[in-house]
């Protein structure tokens, strides 16, 4: 057992890793990580199962039936994922049933070139949920804009939800809202709240990448001294936002009627600048009712040289608000900044997913 993770976990963060494949589960490795490294969830992305895809030969046999079968492309990925992730599930279950249902679970996401059709989302989100067919699921839909009604939608008919593709702290604030609204459909149908999950995933180190990239135009003194800071400080004030709405009256009627809180998952926490401390995104976002989602490279530093405090955020927020003064002022446009990273998300995640497709089709020629 990694002390340090341990540590990391007995603060209230929530260690999930921000991988899968079907070799790391027929090889007992995710079970490994459950046991030796307090992790206790699990997110995919097509990126993700691509990688996995590439290596080994642990689809092989699922790979060799599907092409006998003569199913298209889009039908091989949904039977592959959801093979991975149902197999995930029941590796966690026990985490599950441990933690009341809190942790133990395992993510997979909606088709993202369905990011901006509301309708087609949550359509795309029943037929996952309906799949994977596990308590301890959840379904990672995008906020952007169209998405914002799909996850009222699904929360309302009882999916568990991962929100993710946040950068904003207007768009976090509307998908509270989004969320606190599909759980008051929820409970208006009578749906039992406690067992209705979900999570906010907020992107950190995109925000430095893209936000470094600018200061490094603007080439000031200045200027330069803020790079590496604006990740951090937009991820403390978008855990401020979220105490402002679990002190609110929606959030207390909610909790009375047995609903549980959206917790902020800190997302994209892998450092991408070798410059900075390789556990900067775990060390500096420590704060109880929180889930930190790594990549394993990431999981492997902080297990051997992280830094773990009693809370790096609740008490920052004056910084948090100094250092956004201080972009603005060298002339960081924020709102550009985050309507940029949305829509790059979206491109990635969509052109991630068209990879998928292209490997899953090569896969099935070679099968």
């Amino acid at each position: 057992m990694s002390e340090i993770l341990k540590s990391l976990s007995e603060q209230g963060v929530s260690i999930w890793l921000d991988d899968i494949s079907r070799e790391r589960l027929r090889s007992g490795n995710l079970a490994t990580l459950v046991r030796e490294k307090s992790v206790v969830g699990v997110t995919s992305n097509p990126t993700i199962f691509a990688s996995a895809l590439s290596k080994g030969d642990a689809y092989a046999e699922q790979l060799h039936d599907l092409k006998i079968r003569g199913v298209d492309v889009g039908e091989a990925v949904r039977a592959i994922t959801t093979y991975d992730i149902r197999w995930a599930c029941d590796v966690l279950r026990p985490v599950y049933d441990a933690s009341g249902g809190v942790d133990g679970r395992v993510s997979i996401e909606v088709d993202p070139r369905l990011a901006r059709d509301t309708e087609r989302t949550i359509a795309e989100a029943r037929a996952l949920w309906w799949l994977v067919d596990r308590p301890n699921l959840f379904i990672k839909i995008p906020a952007t804009l169209e998405g914002l009604p799909a996850i009222t939608a699904c929360l309302a008919e009882g999916i568990s939800v991962n929100v993710t593709l946040i950068f904003s702290l207007e768009r976090y604030r509307a998908v509270m809202d989004a969320w606190l609204a599909g759980l008051e459909q929820a409970a208006a149908k009578g749906r039992n709240l406690s067992g209705i999950e979900s999570v906010a995933s907020f992107f950190v180190s995109r925000v430095d990448t893209e936000v470094d990239k600018r200061l490094e135009k603007i080439g000031t003194d200045k200027a330069k001294s803020l790079r590496g800071k604006a990740a951090v400080a937009n991820a403390r004030l978008a855990f401020a936002a979220y105490e402002e709405v679990m002190a609110g009256s929606r959030w207390e009627a909610l909790r009375a009627a047995g609903a549980r809180p959206q917790r902020p998952l800190w997302a994209s926490t892998g450092t991408k600048n070798p410059d900075y401390p390789d556990t900067l995104y775990v060390d500096e976002l420590i704060t109880r009712g929180t889930v930190n989602t790594m990549p394993e490279k990431t999981l492997n530093a902080v297990a051997d040289h992280g830094t773990v405090r009693p809370d790096t955020v609740r008490g920052a927020y004056e910084e948090a608000w100094d250092t956004m003064a201080a972009l603005k002022e060298v002339g960081i446009d924020y709102d550009d900044v985050v309507r940029v990273l949305e829509d790059e998300g979206v491109e990635k995640f969509e052109a991630s997913w068209n990879d998928l497709l292209q490997t899953v089709d090569g896969e099935l020629k070679k099968a």
